[in-house]
């Protein structure tokens, strides 16, 4: 699988950094508020799209900017193209192609590309964790005394709810926080050490679903049950070491209604 994945990553990535820094006018556009798409964006999931088919012909595939394709596999490959659109946009290197695999409703393996960072990050249940090619170390233990948390702050969940989750984190948990605007790069910082866990309030499934299984294989945790967890939700969720996760565990826990879609993951994909 990863000798697949990872010439594909690489290319996908190589698009990307043509047009990095170099995009023309009238080639970005909005889908919401600072929720940006741009040209680069369509080029590298419609590249990646390609060359999944090729290889898995049988898988399905979803992906962030509208690709969609079915299967008959129950495997499912999840894209973000360029997660952190709105820092390629600006200049800024925190970006990266996201490449997941969903089968028997859980995140299974991914690889995560940056190349503006030079990182490359892969594994999964089957596959032992590396950057760069050199395996990663599980997770170090927890020191409440030099504690941080990345958090994604998505517009999905009322601003009075991230407000709420800023005071617990810094007041009641008496952690630092880091937001970077690109929720891949912020799972990778736990796998690189530099956090110690993430506070999703408001991704989608194609932000986390390349990290996510690595993280699990290095030993985190989380409160998100992926098997009640439908493929088009917006997601609300901790993951990262087991004291931190037990510590900030209540900001997980969604007000009536805002739990995400109701369609079933996969639904239209199968």
């Amino acid at each position: 699988m990863f000798e697949v994945l990872e010439p594909l990553a690489r290319k996908a990535g190589e698009l990307a950094m043509s047009h990095f820094g170099n995009l023309r006018r009238g080639s970005v556009s909005h889908k919401g508020p600072l929720d940006l798409v741009t040209e680069a964006d369509r080029a590298v999931e419609a590249l990646i799209i390609t060359g999944l088919r090729a290889a898995f012909p049988e898988d399905g595939i979803l992906g962030e900017e509208g690709g969609m394709v079915s299967g008959s596999s129950g495997r499912i490959w999840v894209i973000d193209p360029i997660d952190g659109t709105i820092n390629f946009v600006r200049g800024g290197r925190q970006w990266a192609v996201s490449i997941g695999l969903w089968r028997d409703g859980q995140p299974v393996a991914g690889i995560l590309h940056a190349p503006a960072l030079g990182l490359s990050l892969t594994g999964g249940a089957d596959h032992a964790p590396a950057l760069n090619g050199k395996p990663l170390a599980p997770l170090s233990a927890y020191l409440p005394d030099r504690a941080s948390v990345g958090v994604g702050l998505g517009r999905a969940v009322p601003s009075g709810d991230r407000i709420e989750m800023l005071r617990f984190l810094t007041e009641e948990v008496g952690t630092m926080i880091r937001c970077c605007n690109a929720s891949s790069i912020a799972l990778l910082e736990i796998a690189t050490g530099e956090v110690d866990g993430h506070v999703g309030y408001g991704e989608s499934t194609w932000d986390v679903m390349a990290v996510w299984p690595i993280l699990t294989a290095l030993g985190a945790v989380s409160t998100l049950d992926w098997s009640r967890t439908s493929l088009d939700a917006k997601l609300r969720f901790v993951i990262g070491k087991p004291e931190l996760v037990d510590a900030c565990r209540s900001l997980a826990a969604a007000p009536p209604g805002q739990g995400g879609s109701t369609v079933h993951a996969g639904a239209g994909l199968r």
